[in-house]
């Protein structure tokens, strides 16, 4: 029997990092963990609860009355993510939330309480866990380490047409502005800023395609499973 590995995947917004980790967990034979999920659904209490993050006790106090659960869906094949018993899968991915989740993930103490629930998951290894700050922060010893990267306008093409789906007024406009500055939250906060990892190795995709991102991703991970 191989050995069990973690393999995290970190990078900017609209990348195809959940996508890839999906596909590696599903042919590693490894639980995935959607660790910007847990970002959202937690943005999404605090929005729906009316929570004053820029209150510390009111953050705390609301953190101890969130449960986070990843149930897999057999029918689906997949796992998908649970607040205190709502599956909330779809609702998070709303640009609502998306407005709000790199202001929110960023304070300390929402981040520790993530951190800690994503080292509990990773425990026993064989998993797959994309974020920003998985590779440096998470899970520093991890065995595989990739730093997902591609070119602006095509991020913002992709967020559009997967927005779209849900919300065919949104502009094309909105999506940038809102990237932009995820992109600006999430390499200057002070909180486990995301940046790629020393020893990460970088996976650019702007030119190539999913099935090309993939053999590349499962060839590093073979190789580390071997070794």
């Amino acid at each position: 029997m191989s050995k069990k590995i973690i393999i995290t995947i970190d990078g900017y917004s609209s990348c195809g990092k959940s996508t890839l980790a999906r596909q590696l967990a599903d042919a590693l034979g490894y639980v995935y963990v959607d660790s910007g999920a847990m970002y959202r659904a937690i943005t999404l209490y605090f929005l729906r609860h009316h929570v004053d993050w820029t209150k510390d006790a009111e953050v705390k106090k609301a953190l101890a009355r969130i449960n986070i659960e990843f149930l897999y869906r057999p029918e689906k094949g997949v796992s998908e993510i649970y607040l205190n018993g709502e599956n909330v899968e779809y609702i998070i991915r709303d640009l609502v939330v998306a407005e709000k989740v790199s202001e929110i993930s960023a304070l300390r103490e929402v981040r520790e309480f993530a951190v800690e629930q994503q080292r509990k998951i990773g425990k026993e290894k064989g998993i797959v866990m994309d974020g920003r700050d998985i590779g440096t922060v998470v899970f520093p010893d991890a065995e595989l380490k990739i730093f997902m990267t591609a070119d602006n306008a095509v991020r913002v093409e992709r967020r559009f047409k997967e927005l779209y789906q849900q919300n065919p007024n949104i502009t094309i406009e909105e999506v940038k502005n809102n990237l932009e500055m995820r992109d600006y939250i999430d390499t200057h906060r002070p909180v486990s800023p995301l940046r790629k990892a020393p020893d990460a190795l970088v996976l650019d995709n702007t030119h190539i395609s999913c099935e090309e991102q993939f053999n590349i991703a499962l060839k590093w991970a073979k190789e580390r499973i071997k070794n």
